[in-house]
């Protein structure tokens, strides 16, 4: 890589002799026997730890380890994977910013990497919390894999800064041809089931732009993308969140973030499926460039959240939700008796996972919230657009 890139060294991902390094420490740790197991059953229990002692390269590594390991993800805990919009990708000349809704830590830019990866295009860079990093192991797994350390966590003055070069190291990726990048559409997984871009990304993307305001958006290729799970990955882990939220900060126990990681791979899905959405055009940029301040960036996330939404696909759990948290009978069309039988039943099941001391009838309908939400949010925008 030329000396003009040194200056993103603290955050960029790993280079191929980077990762080879990692890869190959982290191939003599205990666990790798085990995930070998699972991954590969028809190898011997030392192949993993061997691919990863002779990789050669961070696209080798996608390939053989990768890819393989979010197919085995999904023909284990998805019913269906489903994907539409490919073509959107390639309306694009160059490289591109995928902006996501967020459901699910490492699942969401990985199923974006294995879809890129099967429709013989190169995979993005990934933009993920320093504070999933805590662990050196995980931290050669995701640094290895085109991941891009977002600094969390640091006081207003480093925050800047540090904002600042996420921005030029994204900007300066996708112009340069060097790299497409996936980021997440807000700072964490949305925990409410309601998925909106975060003004204060827009704001931290634009920092960087030299041009005019249109100029500086539409140099990036926004393309918005949205991934919906029928049963949404540590969605009961949310709503925990969210009723202690209500009443105290809700302070992460040690290692949560592995948890919800290790969770939301192994967690029972359902159906899947990832929207590809038509990149933002001249005209929606130009049309905010001419709103004045902040309603500039609202303009511009209120053109990411309706693709989002409109892309995002609903599921029988979540009309039942709906019909269940409103007392109605609206969307019971779509769905059996038997269906509603099951959901409730994988509902309280849900329920019995944290302390009894919690309030059961709050949790389940913050948990029911989660899934009715979607519904919620579609029906808004029907109703704008009316």
């Amino acid at each position: 890589m030329n000396e003009d890139w040194n200056e993103f060294d603290s955050i960029s991902p790993y280079s191929d002799e980077e990762a080879v390094a990692a890869l190959g420490k982290l191939a003599d740790h205990p666990v790798v026997s085990e995930v070998s197991k699972s991954l590969f059953p028809k190898e011997k229990e030392d192949y993993l730890k061997n691919v990863l002692k002779n990789i050669k390269s961070i696209d080798e590594f996608q390939t053989l380890v990768m890819a393989r390991a979010v197919s085995w993800v999904l023909d284990h805990t998805a019913h269906n994977f489903s994907y539409d919009g490919i073509a959107n990708f390639k309306k694009i000349n160059g490289r591109f910013l995928a902006l996501s809704n967020h459901r699910d830590i490492i699942l969401d830019p990985a199923i974006t990497q294995v879809v890129l990866y099967q429709n013989g295009m190169q995979t993005t860079e990934i933009a993920v919390g320093s504070n999933l990093l805590s662990n050196p192991y995980v931290e050669a797994l995701i640094r290895s894999n085109r991941m891009i350390k977002v600094i969390r966590g640091i006081n207003a003055r480093s925050l800047y800064l540090s904002s600042q070069l996420l921005s030029k190291y994204i900007r300066t990726c996708i112009t340069s041809g060097k790299s497409s990048i996936w980021i997440a559409q807000r700072e964490g997984r949305t925990k409410n089931g309601i998925d909106t871009t975060e003004q204060g990304l827009l704001k931290m993307l634009d920092m960087s732009g030299t041009k005019d305001f249109t100029s500086n958006f539409e140099e990036l290729n926004i393309i918005p993308l949205s991934i919906s799970y029928e049963y949404e990955p540590c969605d009961i882990m949310k709503a925990r969140e969210q009723l202690i939220s209500r009443t105290q900060k809700y302070v992460k126990a040690p290692k949560e973030d592995l948890i919800s990681i290790m969770t939301g791979i192994q967690q029972q899905k359902g159906n899947i499926h990832l929207n590809i959405g038509e990149p933002l055009t001249h005209d929606e940029i130009q049309e905010a460039s001419n709103c004045t301040k902040n309603d500039r960036y609202q303009a511009i996330r209120h053109a990411v959240d309706i693709r989002v939404i409109e892309g995002y696909k609903l599921w029988k759990t979540n009309y039942i939700a709906y019909d269940l948290l409103n007392h109605s009978y609206k969307y019971s069309r779509l769905y059996s008796p038997a269906d509603v039988e099951s959901f409730t039943s994988y509902i309280e099941q849900q329920l019995d996972k944290v302390e009894k001391s919690l309030n059961r009838s709050d949790l389940r309908e913050i948990l029911l919230g989660i899934y009715s939400n979607p519904v919620s949010e579609k029906e808004k925008l029907a109703a704008s657009k009316a």
